[in-house]
């Protein structure tokens, strides 16, 4: 049964780790959700992981439904039409912008009036992208945060058109997500990536500089600030290039301070992703 604090039929464009991310949250509390994907080999890559996350879930107790039902309320296809009947669709597509504005502008054609549209974007404007849009005041942003499932934060990101009533059911919909809210108006980089990416991007000049190790800088936020994760093993696992997009994007808008290091340019170029590809600062290989 669907939380009553959500919406009942949830749509999410890419079925990566993200999408899926953000799938397997909303079918887990009980939506019934539909995820689009680019290509068959697409799609059914991304309803193993959703799956796979869920049955995670069940194994851990963190729910206690039965993965067969929950399989059940689960739809994966290659068409956006499927989307005409979804109360909300939540975008989850690479940050590249005339990829996002082509995808909401092919999913906002397709939905009721009265439908929402969120972005999952870490950094690019939802002021921006809500211009892109014939109904700005049913978008705002949904930045979850990876990996999703351990995940106990989401950004709202409010637009200057998105409406108040959109805000405040974006808040009940986290809520009812077991996790929390911060809401933040529309600025570069939010307030996550902002500070993230600034920490990180310093992590990286001491390294360049010599200062001290990936291991030890790490180790250094871990003890001494009480970080999780270090700034460098968590840029590992976001993806060194999607860390350079986002600071780039903070460097055209916010200045210099955002400039990306050349370690992490050389890095990117070479191939070296982070976990993805099994090295980036750390070596990620079994």
């Amino acid at each position: 049964m669907t939380n009553p604090n959500l919406p009942s039929t949830v749509g999410v464009l890419g079925g990566g780790r993200m999408g899926a991310g953000i799938a397997h949250a909303f079918l887990i509390n009980g939506a019934n959700v539909l995820v689009v994907e680019r290509d068959e080999a697409s799609a059914e890559a991304a309803r193993e992981r959703v799956e796979s996350a869920a049955a995670k879930s069940i194994e851990r107790g963190a729910t206690d439904g039965n993965l067969d039902e929950m399989v059940s309320r689960l739809a994966v296809t290659v068409d956006y039409d499927d989307f005409k009947d979804r109360q909300l669709v939540v975008e989850a597509v690479p940050e590249d912008w005339d990829l996002k504005v082509t995808s909401l502008r092919g999913i906002e054609e397709r939905l009721a009036d009265d439908a929402y549209l969120a972005s999952n974007t870490s950094s690019l404007s939802v002021n921006g992208l809500a211009r892109e849009l014939k109904r700005p005041q049913n978008f705002l942003g949904l930045h979850f945060f990876n990996p999703v499932p351990a995940s106990t934060l989401i950004e709202v990101v409010l637009g200057e058109q998105t409406s108040p009533g959109l805000a405040e059911a974006a808040k009940r919909w986290v809520e009812a997500l077991g996790k929390t809210a911060v809401v933040v108006n529309d600025a570069p980089g939010f307030a996550s990536s902002r500070l993230g990416v600034a920490i990180a991007l310093e992590a990286m000049r001491m390294v360049e500089e010599g200062v001290a190790s990936a291991a030890d800088i790490d180790a250094a936020m871990v003890l001494g600030y009480k970080h999780p994760t270090g700034p460098l093993r968590t840029t590992d696992i976001v993806g060194l290039d999607v860390r350079l997009g986002i600071a780039e994007y903070l460097h055209s808008t916010l200045g210099e301070r955002f400039a990306p290091p050349q370690i992490l340019k050389d890095k990117v170029a070479r191939g070296e992703l982070g976990r993805k590809t099994g090295k980036g600062f750390f070596d990620w290989a079994e």
